[in-house]
């Protein structure tokens, strides 16, 4: 009889725990999207290694301004 309660008692203290585990992130949302910043970054580089013309960097550096 007091093993069963021991095995029960184990048993609700795991729950318990594993309950607290899953609430904890306290429903954050964890955002790995770049800044801006890195974006426009980003895109400079892409234009000076001639991956984009100037007048697609104008363009994406004005969609990514707008973005905001």
């Amino acid at each position: 009889m007091k093993r069963m309660i021991a095995i029960f008692l184990v048993i609700a203290v795991l729950t318990t725990m594993t309950s607290c585990l899953a609430i904890g992130t306290g429903g954050k949302k964890i955002d790995d999207r770049p800044t801006l910043g890195q974006e426009l970054l980003d895109l400079q580089k892409a234009k000076e290694a001639g991956a984009v013309s100037q007048e697609e960097y104008e363009e994406l550096k004005e969609k990514l301004k707008t973005k905001l």
